[in-house]
């Protein structure tokens, strides 16, 4: 059976209890000692800004010199960007979900759900909300499916899990079709002829999953995150720049910068931002026998790098959660968005952790709820 916003209807109207303490308490001041050090790049990479081609100066070589020349710049770079990639079907709003079964668990209840997330694509997720009156944070958790960030698959990628236990309203969604299939990703309006690159697809599909977050009662919908791992990294990487009601993101270890040299790296494949129709090239590294295909090789022939893309957060706040793609190094990609928010005013808004392995573990795990906890929870700084 369909509801409109399906159970919630049935409920009473919640109170709405704001966004946090205004003032900073203690609690708030003991995380922010603990996530502080993750804002600033290690001494060698301090003030470091490689080749890359700053997001403070518009194509046509003039200085971004104020904010009203950022929004400027930031149209530039969104217009450019759906120019290269495709511009994305309109978005879904408001749209009837299916509820499909519930469950209880831990502290809150399980919802698994259906809803548009593309024109013509429904997916399946799992809706996540803590018991307890009020308006809280949410996060989206993204991955090749959603059982995974539920607890039903590998170990420490359970983030809709875990962010519900600490009391938010989390949404798992996952590629589960396209991965079985090898896929992967969402082609619009078919494999065969998409207009649109599959991985800002999987953007706009992020997007249509926050408006259906930001109409349930329980959230609060300008304290909505996303997060993800790999895969799911890049997919909140391009989510949250491209789609800008995020309130925050983390991106473990998707690889966020090109590098034609490592594998996990492969924004080059078809299913994220090489797409050319079936059949497709052999999959792995580029090499003269096999090369790529689609929008990747214009995108390094004209210069572009995925730090322009992160300069879309500014001012908001994100973190990469760094394996063995994104290691320290990765600051002096990471620092040309740092400037960006200087010039806005704001500092504090860029942070990176690291590992050693790809693989998350229960250490950066905490780190990343830490860090949707004070900025979802108490609202930052």
């Amino acid at each position: 059976m369909k509801y409109r916003r399906f159970l919630f209807l049935l409920l009473p109207p919640l109170l709405w209890i704001g966004c946090g303490p205004r003032q900073p308490d203690r609690q708030k001041l003991v995380l922010w000692d603990e996530i502080s050090p993750w804002f600033s790049p290690p001494p060698q990479y301090a003030d470091q800004f490689g080749d890359y081609r700053s997001p403070l100066l518009f194509y046509d070589g003039c200085k971004v010199k104020s904010r009203e020349d950022w929004e400027a710049r930031k149209t530039e770079i969104y217009n450019r960007r759906n120019e290269l990639m495709g511009a994305w079907p309109p978005p879904i709003r408001h749209q009837e979900v299916e509820m499909l079964d519930s469950l209880e668990r831990e502290n809150f209840m399980r919802y698994r759900i259906r809803f548009l997330w593309a024109p013509d694509e429904k997916t399946t997720g799992y809706l996540l909300i803590p018991h307890g009156k009020g308006r809280k944070p949410a996060v989206i958790t993204v991955y090749y499916e959603p059982e995974t960030a539920i607890g039903l698959g590998r170990p420490n990628r359970d983030f809709a899990r875990q962010l519900a236990k600490r009391g938010f309203v989390a949404l798992s969604i996952g590629t589960t079709e396209a991965t079985k299939a090898e896929t992967y990703s969402i082609y619009y309006p078919d494999i065969d002829h998409a207009t649109v690159q599959p991985l800002s697809m999987l953007a706009y599909a992020a997007a249509n999953a926050w408006h259906v977050l930001a109409d349930i009662p329980e959230v609060d919908s300008a304290r909505i995150g996303i997060v993800g791992h790999s895969f799911g990294g890049k997919w909140a990487m391009f989510a949250s720049c491209l789609f800008d009601k995020f309130a925050c993101a983390v991106w473990s270890d998707p690889g966020i910068v090109f590098d034609n040299t490592r594998p996990n790296i492969n924004y080059w494949e078809p299913w994220y931002l090489g797409y050319h129709p079936p059949p497709w090239r052999k999959r792995g590294l580029i090499t003269p026998d096999n090369p790529a295909y689609g929008l990747y090789p214009k995108l390094i022939e004209e210069g572009h790098d995925l730090h322009e893309l992160h300069a879309l957060m500014a001012p908001r706040p994100f973190m990469v959660s760094g394996g063995a793609e994104d290691p320290p190094r990765r600051w002096i990609a990471l620092n040309h968005t740092v400037k960006v928010n200087e010039l806005l005013g704001y500092k504090n808004r860029v942070a990176m952790t690291n590992r050693e392995e790809h693989s998350p573990n229960p250490a950066s795990n905490e780190q990343i709820y830490l860090f949707f906890e004070y900025f979802l929870k108490y609202g930052g700084d």
